[in-house]
């Protein structure tokens, strides 16, 4: 005769319920003490199950999602930029402008934490159940270039129109040619209205011609289809970066010379 925790192991693996078997000896024992129904020791183990692969998920996104760094918005020093609004933000990072199609632009000088927050709203957002992808832009256009070559461009443009959310992150501190431009353009014309775009750029919207082989015709149909529908944090400040190195030396020059 079979045995019967032998089968129930082998049924669970068929069903995919790595929790459920991993759990049921405990919550069995649990339920056991506490005289509890079979329907709670069901519900409790899918409970378990439905947690688990949440966290897979969300952990599986955040990975997919390629951020170079780990930042949250609970590590975001609010009090370095005292003119940027701390509620606004954090409306923001529930991600209601994901689920409208819309944009966000963090536009300020370098250091100010633009990436900070980009890279912590888009986190948030992969908790909230949605595709994101992040990108400097220099590393965009080269991808976009890398896929030209390749004859991938049409592969290239059905895996970004999977994602929910698209980081773009530093436009602005490197100009492009014309090419990479043109690429640029078609990338933001793509995501109109389909996916959403977070972009950090340290350039107002009057200097993007700069950006795009000073053509101010390409940057103005771009930011036609960036700010349609558009929430932009100005974010002025010293930069956190600058400050904490004059810190440090301080420190360290204050210290008795051994």
């Amino acid at each position: 005769m079979n045995d019967p925790l032998l089968l129930l192991a082998s049924y669970l693996k068929t069903l995919r319920l790595p929790t459920f078997l991993r759990e049921y000896p405990a919550v069995a024992r649990q339920c056991n003490e506490k005289d509890a129904s079979y329907e709670l020791f069901l519900q409790q183990l899918a409970e378990l199950e439905v947690q688990n692969r949440q966290a897979q998920g969300i952990q599986r996104r955040i990975l997919q999602a390629a951020f170079p760094v780990v930042k949250e918005l609970a590590d975001f020093d609010f009090s370095t930029v005292p003119k940027l609004n701390k509620k606004r933000v954090l409306d923001l990072a529930r991600c209601q402008f994901v689920e409208q199609r819309a944009n966000l632009v963090l536009n300020g000088a370098p250091g100010v934490g633009k990436t900070h927050l980009a890279v912590a709203i888009g986190r948030e957002a992969c908790r909230r159940g949605h595709k994101v992808r992040f990108f400097t832009a220099s590393g965009l256009v080269n991808t976009y270039l890398e896929a030209r070559e390749e004859r991938q461009l049409l592969r290239l443009e059905k895996q970004i129109c999977r994602n929910d959310l698209i980081v773009i992150d530093e436009l602005g501190y490197i100009p492009l040619d014309r090419s990479g431009a043109e690429h640029l353009f078609g990338f933001f014309s793509q995501c109109y209205e389909q996916t959403s775009l977070i972009v950090t750029t340290n350039l107002p919207f009057a200097e993007w011609p700069q950006i795009f082989a000073e053509d101010e015709r390409l940057a103005g149909a771009l930011l036609d289809r960036l700010t349609h529908h558009v929430h932009i944090l100005d974010i002025t400040g010293d930069s956190y970066r600058l400050k904490a190195s004059l810190k440090r030396h301080k420190k360290q020059g204050g210290e008795p010379k051994q």
